[in-house]
């Protein structure tokens, strides 16, 4: 009986740990793995985040950028992170869609993550180093048509937005160039500013600025319709090359196995911080599209990743986009 009492304490006390657990949580900082390099928009949205995130919570979110192999490693770390809600994932459509097509990764995009929930989505810019002498877009394409395999166009590493945008952006226009990886945006985008390469899809967060001070030219936007924070920057639509449409979102995650109720903290700090007016504005201000309330849940979150995957992998795979 004595044994039998012991057994029924011990399963009583293993049931009420993680609950008291969460009832606790957070009593240190947590840390937000960013997966891509320091001045892309995945960093910067990922700070603003955190911040916001920081005061709910009443602790500091840290974030910290563990970057290579187009974000595989730093979406790794949380796989295999306690459960505990101190160790949550900032990731994006290329590290959390793309990435399951094509590299071989020793974790599942589905299966080892739990969802926190959507932040934002934000379309490209197709920008040029500025002594390219093309000074719009249909310019561009008869030159890219022209000499198929001359020039070159830099990405955020194998898997990410802008590589397989790049990829999509070949086929749609019928000819190729030379793709250069990089580690992340920031990267990528002194490639372009230093005139290493042609080319680049980037964000207009990290583009406004460098258009506006003439460091590089910007001959479209990949959405329907102008944005406000640059409303001379034409659609590719209105440029010359109909239907090319591309946005990548960004999300959070936790470990699977993670508490239902840290989930659910995680979550009231990041639904709080995105209706934050002060937090909205500076990620309008970097062309965010942020998700409405019913959409930032975690099975919001859980159900569009996996249409998501439904929709992209067999795109990549045809594209035969592999890690090299």
């Amino acid at each position: 009986m004595k044994r039998l009492l012991a057994a029924v304490t011990l399963a009583a006390a293993l049931q009420l740990a993680p609950a008291a657990q969460a009832q606790d949580y957070p009593t240190r900082p947590v840390t937000m793995v960013a997966p891509l390099g320091v001045g892309g928009s995945t960093d910067i949205i990922g700070r603003i985040v955190a911040q916001g995130m920081g005061q709910a919570l009443g602790h500091n979110v840290v974030v910290e950028n563990t970057t290579g192999a187009g974000g595989t490693i730093g979406e790794g770390r949380v796989a295999r992170a306690r459960p505990d809600g101190y160790t949550i994932a900032l990731g994006q459509w290329g590290t959390n869609v793309a990435n399951g097509a094509i590299y071989p990764l020793n974790y599942d995009l589905m299966k080892d993550f739990t969802p926190i929930g959507l932040i934002a989505t934000q379309p490209f810019f197709l920008v040029g180093r500025k002594s390219l002498p093309q000074n719009n877009l249909k310019e561009l394409l008869a030159w890219l048509r022209a000499n198929p395999g001359k020039a070159t166009m830099g990405n955020s590493g194998v898997g990410s937005p802008s590589h397989v945008a790049g990829f999509i952006l070949q086929k749609a226009i019928g000819t190729t160039f030379t793709m250069v990886p990089y580690r992340g945006a920031g990267e990528s985008t002194q490639g372009i500013l230093s005139g290493q390469i042609d080319l680049l899809l980037n964000t207009p967060a990290v583009s406004i600025p460098q258009m506006k001070n003439g460091s590089i030219k910007v001959y479209a936007l990949t959405a329907k319709n102008r944005i406000p924070l640059a409303p001379d920057v034409p659609t590719t639509d209105e440029a010359g090359l109909p239907g090319f449409y591309f946005s990548f979102w960004h999300a959070l995650w936790a470990p699977k196995g993670t508490p239902k109720p840290i989930i659910d903290k995680l979550n009231a700090a990041l639904r709080h911080t995105l209706a934050d007016p002060v937090i909205r504005k500076k990620l309008v201000d970097l062309s965010q599209e942020i998700y409405p309330p019913e959409q930032q849940t975690p099975e919001a979150l859980g159900t569009f990743q996996q249409a998501e995957i439904d929709k992209w992998w067999p795109i990549i795979k045809e594209m035969g986009i592999k890690a090299q």
